[in-house]
């Protein structure tokens, strides 16, 4: 199909001309210190409108909890029980409806569906259970972004979109902040969701409301990208200014023709990682071009070049560079920031509300100039260019540059008395907001480091007055700031989590493997010399030792057993667990050619020798745990006891698979040979360390049911990677399921019906995991593992 190129040149032109006219006028204001009368009145009658709102009650949690990422519930009911917490949510709600969705606060239906939105999220705040510490709240965590696509009817695109920010963090370089592209990229997400629900308000359609919110989270997802894989990539040290020099072109060229073009040979370290992103916006480029009609295509693109030229320039731009013009400085950041919003509301092709362009296009720069101001020590040691990093390296021997804080005050009152003509309410929030900036800064920077910053940039007269004001201001706090913060922590927490969990996987598996060797006794008979060569060569493969781990974390790390004194249990967990693949793979059960990377054992012998070494490595791991001599004997007893009814199940688990063969199942019958065939072996890892520490009934009874969920979840990502695996990251050839004729989740529920399966018994095991008294941590990135892995 032939595309239209956009005459880019032109429409930079023109964005730039009304972007030159603002700075014109805000720069009048500032030089003639004209603002300040007017913004000295409507700061007092925000004062005003704060008098008498509080009630005594007030005075008790006054300096007591501020709003933070580990409080927030906590701050909340003391909100409520002072009579603030309608106030709080009611700012917050109109300040993402005017920053992100372009709203006229003005509006009564705009106010209609504020209130709205405010009571919904009280409600949710106020019933939320306490969150021990280290938990995310609920509101940031997975199993609440699953409920709400399932309520939605959106949950395929809830987990394409999760599985693609897995993907996108796991290919941030090094010399990027992983945490603040994930963050911002999700808010990007958010922010085109929030679009699209607004375009939705009063669709009585369930269909389609759920089709057109599918297609704004991967249109969210589509434009997000941008930010860590073109924004924050060239900014960052990762390529060569000849790489970026390249890759510029690539996108420029994509913007002004319409095509994206073909992945050209990446030389050198960044080959891999530029492979990826060119994929990634490819893909990302034709969503965005399938959903713009034809009418708004050439706006979306001429406002998509503004915001990367822009950027461009302000990239440029050095701070040994001693001549940029007050222009050169402010033009390109209201036209990105203004672009960047624009974009979000043109991508799901929604139509502006009058007056729409003009408020997104004044209000940007209000936020960037907030964010510069919060980034600036960050930003002064990066050597980055932003009007406060100039005005600090250059104020004194440039008397002609603005000081930018002052002109973030002149871009407020032009919010107020111009752009939103005195409209209280939207007075509120913006000054709520400004001063909420300040003392958030303060907190950050401490006090002496905050009084430097701010005698250059605020050293007196009406600058002197907001000083004062952000001193004494209570009762200014954000929930969207809250939110920002408990992500950005979250994600900080679940990359170290991450690492940790690998790092306790390595250990775990390195101490399971040096104790797994069956030694032969010197003069052996040759035929079980064969039985434990056999044994061994199978117990030496790659396997995951995902039981023997489990039962490894929860007796040494949980129970603080020592290690010496479970090996015994743990080798006969392996020693089970490995006797049952034997059986599996044989040519009576499922006929595999390959486990662990390797030939199965009956091709290396034959299938006589691999079934008696499956029953050896039974009879081993009972003798293992007949050894367990440094517990009570009576709990060994109890032990073995539940082993072997754990075995019987395990083999009715097996009988029940070879009979569905050729069968087609229903979903409650695969759960039951899933949790017979897989979930009752990890429920043994869990339960046996149990037992041998004495752990009570009810703890007993939390780990049967989460591991009931994990089993079933571990079994159907195997399915999925049967279907859709890497056979050389899986060890063994795919698609044997089908061949084989064996009903699977994959066969009667399909790949997507198949991942909001396992996404179901995601969300119950961590509904299990939360009722533990332990709550170990393991667990709960045990189940990430087993829902993402790739093997």
């Amino acid at each position: 199909m032939n595309k239209e190129t956009i005459d880019a040149n032109t429409a930079y032109r023109l964005a730039e001309e009304k972007a030159e006219r603002y700075f014109a006028s805000l720069y009048g204001q500032v030089r003639g210190k004209s603002y300040e009368h007017d913004l000295a009145e409507d700061i007092g009658h925000w004062k005003k409108s704060r008098t008498g709102r509080r009630s005594w009650l007030s005075f008790l949690s006054r300096s007591r909890v501020s709003a933070g990422v580990k409080d927030y519930q906590r701050y909340s009911k003391r909100l409520k029980h002072a009579e603030q917490l309608d106030d709080y949510l009611d700012r917050s709600i109109s300040y993402i409806y005017m920053r992100d969705l372009g709203k006229d606060m003005d509006s009564p239906d705009t106010q209609a569906r504020i209130r709205r939105l405010t009571e919904s999220v009280k409600q949710r705040l106020l019933h939320l259970d306490e969150a021990k510490r280290g938990e995310p709240p609920e509101f940031a965590s997975m199993v609440e972004l699953y409920r709400w696509a399932r309520k939605e009817g959106v949950e395929t695109g809830a987990i394409w979109a999760v599985d693609k920010l897995r993907q996108v963090a796991d290919h941030i370089p090094e010399g990027m902040n992983a945490e603040h592209a994930q963050r911002k990229l999700i808010k990007i997400i958010v922010g085109v969701v929030l679009h699209a629900v607004e375009e939705l308000e009063g669709e009585q359609s369930p269909a389609i409301r759920a089709g057109r919110l599918d297609e704004a989270i991967r249109l969210g997802y589509a434009y997000g990208l941008t930010y860590p894989f073109i924004d924050d990539l060239l900014d960052s040290q990762v390529l060569t200014a000849e790489e970026k020099a390249q890759y510029s072109n690539v996108i420029r060229s994509a913007l002004v023709t319409g095509f994206v073009p073909e992945a050209a040979e990446w030389p050198g370290a960044n080959g891999t990682l530029m492979s990826y992103v060119h994929k990634e916006l490819r893909e990302a480029f034709e969503t965005i071009e399938r959903h713009l009609r034809p009418e708004t295509r050439r706006r979306f693109f001429e406002q998509a070049y503004v915001f990367f030229h822009a950027q461009e320039l302000d990239r440029a731009k050095t701070l040994s560079h001693a001549a940029y013009t007050n222009e050169e400085l402010y033009v390109p950041i209201i036209l990105k920031s203004a672009s960047s919003r624009l974009i979000a509301r043109s991508v799901i092709d929604a139509p502006a509300d009058d007056g729409f362009e003009d408020r997104t296009f004044y209000y940007g720069i209000y936020n960037q100039l907030a964010d510069d101001f919060a980034d600036m020590s960050d930003d002064l040691k990066d050597g980055a260019v932003t009007p406060y990093t100039y005005y600090l390296t250059y104020r004194e021997r440039r008397p002609d540059l603005i000081n930018p804080f002052e002109l973030y005050w002149a871009v407020i009152h032009h919010l107020i008395r111009h752009v939103y003509p005195s409209d209280a309410k939207t007075r509120d929030v913006i000054l709520n907001r400004a001063i909420n900036g300040l003392k958030r800064c303060k907190a950050r920077l401490g006090h002496e480091e905050y009084g430097r910053v701010m005698s250059i940039f605020a050293p007196g007269g009406f600058h002197r007055q907001i000083k004062r004001i952000a001193r004494k201001a209570e009762d200014v706090d954000f929930f969207d700031k809250i939110i920002r913060d408990q992500l950005a922590a979250s994600l900080k927490e679940d990359r170290q989590a991450k690492e940790r969990f690998a790092e306790t996987v390595r250990t775990a598996r390195d101490q399971i493997d040096g104790m797994l060797r069956i030694e032969k006794p010197d003069g052996i008979l040759p035929m079980k010399e064969t039985l434990i060569e056999a044994a061994n060569y199978s117990l030496v493969g790659n396997g995951k030792r995902l039981r023997p781990i489990l039962a490894w974390v929860m007796g040494v790390e949980e129970y603080g057993l020592e290690t010496s004194a479970i090996a015994p249990l743990l080798r006969s967990l392996e020693y089970m667990h490995t006797a049952s693949l034997i059986f599996d793979d044989l040519p009576s059960q499922d006929n595999a050619s390959t486990r662990r990377g390797r030939s199965t054992l009956h091709h290396v012998h034959d299938s006589a020798t691999a079934e008696l070494t499956g029953l050896f490595l039974i009879q081993e791991a009972i003798h293992e745990q007949a050894s367990l001599g440094q517990f009570n004997p009576a709990t060994v007893l109890e032990l073995m006891r539940y082993s072997a009814r754990t075995a019987e199940e395990l083999c009715m688990g097996q009988g029940m698979d070879l009979d569905a063969k050729g069968k087609t199942l229903t979903r409650e019958q695969l759960k039951s040979i899933c949790f017979y065939k897989t979930g009752k072996a990890f429920e043994a890892a869990l339960i046996m360390p149990a037992i041998l520490a004495k752990a009570g009934e009810g703890e007993i009874a939390q780990l049967k049911a989460y591991a009931y969920h994990a089993g079933i979840a571990f079994q159907i990502k195997d399915d999925l990677l049967d279907a859709e695996g890497d056979e050389t990251l899986i060890g063994k050839p795919v698609g044997q399921d089908a061949e084989n004729g064996t009903s699977t989740f994959v066969t009667v529920l399909g790949i997507e019906g198949a991942k909001m399966e396992i996404w179901g018994h995601y969300c119950d095991a961590m509904e299990a995991w939360k009722e533990m008294p332990r709550r170990p941590a393991f667990l709960k990135h045990l189940l990430e593992y087993m829902i993402h892995r790739d093997r």
